[in-house]
């Protein structure tokens, strides 16, 4: 079956007909041995996704990539310290909201939109203030398309003592992540991204001690992370219903995953499409919002040319077949974004050279 859009936004992603053919299954009852099994066989999937993460354990949850990055933080950013967010763009933003939502101490860095995370701001604050023991972040802020430098991130975090819980919703599968070298207590992530699964389904991977240690009030049951790892880790049930169906779109996405090479297949074929479609929209003198070497692969952002605004360039591109993504905040008047994830092959490719063409021809 032909998708009648190739979706082009940040999440939820085309699917292939081999995962969404997976969701066709018979109905499952989450409470029988066979969906804890395959629960099971999911959370080992996702363990395997980064050969540096050996040490990680993976936890599953129904809900969106927002679901496990609140219960990260509910569950692992201790009460009596202070988190420091590094801010640069909404998904920082929701982050201090949602820590602050659940009475941690926040300190806030932030930096322009358009620029990276505030390294010298963040060791400035963590050098002046010894109750800061978690360093929060976005690896990829969909906001600007920007890829947070969470290398750098690391070097000062280790130099000081800190821990990072990562928001890594928009870059688990494709872009690089170190967890090894890089000091990450937990990251959290969502099937319906660069995993290519279906949306409904979250997870976050954190290291076995990092649970252990919680000894604290979450002050939520269902984002609890405690109450699904130790269930999950043993008979692979979970406390709570979870999304069947979407449960086999997620294995069988895992599966193609590692079928088509893994993470650096991935991150090589979103480098090929971003740049193809870069070089679309530099033809029509339509110009990036970030330069090249501080985008992500995952997504890009692009001004909107002189005269043109985003409905009548959304519109155009639907009617043709692709479905884009406004600007977010107060970038929304003058930018659009464009993702890469998903089934998207190289017909697609063509008709998308032509779609920019017609409905943006005339602002050249």
């Amino acid at each position: 079956m032909t998708p009648s859009h190739i979706l082009l936004n940040p999440g939820p992603v085309t699917l292939t007909e081999r995962v969404r053919s997976a969701m066709s299954r018979d109905d499952w009852c989450h409470r029988e041995t066979e969906f804890a099994e395959l629960t099971k066989e999911i959370l080992a999937a996702l363990e395997r996704v980064y050969p540096t993460a050996p040490r990680m354990r993976a936890v599953l949850l129904t809900g969106s990539g927002t679901a496990a990055v609140e219960a990260m933080l509910a569950t692992l950013s201790p009460p009596d310290t202070k988190t420091l967010v590094a801010e640069n763009g909404v998904y920082g933003e929701r982050m201090a909201a949602m820590l602050r939502a659940h009475g941690r101490d926040v300190v806030l860095v932030s930096s322009p939109w358009e620029s990276g995370i505030d390294l010298d701001g963040i060791a400035r604050r963590l050098e002046q203030d010894g109750d800061i023991r978690t360093v929060v972040a976005v690896h990829h802020e969909t906001t600007t398309g920007r890829l947070n430098d969470i290398a750098g991130l690391a070097a000062v975090c280790r130099e000081h003592g800190s821990r990072i819980l990562l928001d890594a919703v928009s870059s688990f599968g494709a872009e690089e992540l170190d967890f090894e070298a890089w000091p990450i207590a937990a990251a959290a992530a969502t099937a319906n991204k660069c995993l290519h699964g279906a949306p409904g389904q979250s997870f976050v991977l954190v290291r076995e001690e990092v649970l252990e240690s919680v000894d604290w009030d979450v002050g939520s049951v269902y984002l609890d992370l405690r109450r699904y790892a130790e269930p999950q880790g043993g008979d692979g049930f979970s406390p709570f219903t979870q999304a069947v169906h979407v449960a086999f779109a997620l294995r069988e996405a895992l599966l193609e995953l590692e079928d088509e090479g893994g993470q650096p297949a991935r991150l090589a074929r979103y480098r090929s499409v971003a740049d193809r479609i870069q070089q679309m929209l530099a033809a029509l003198r339509v110009d990036p919002l970030l330069p090249d070497d501080s985008c992500s692969a995952v997504l890009r952002a692009y001004h909107l040319p002189s005269g043109a605004d985003y409905e009548t360039l959304h519109d155009g591109l639907k009617d043709r077949g692709f479905v884009i993504y406004a600007g977010q905040g107060r970038l929304r008047p003058g930018v659009f974004r464009v993702a890469h994830m998903g089934d998207i092959g190289e017909a697609d490719l063509e008709r998308l050279s032509g779609a920019f063409e017609n409905v943006l021809g005339s602002h050249r």
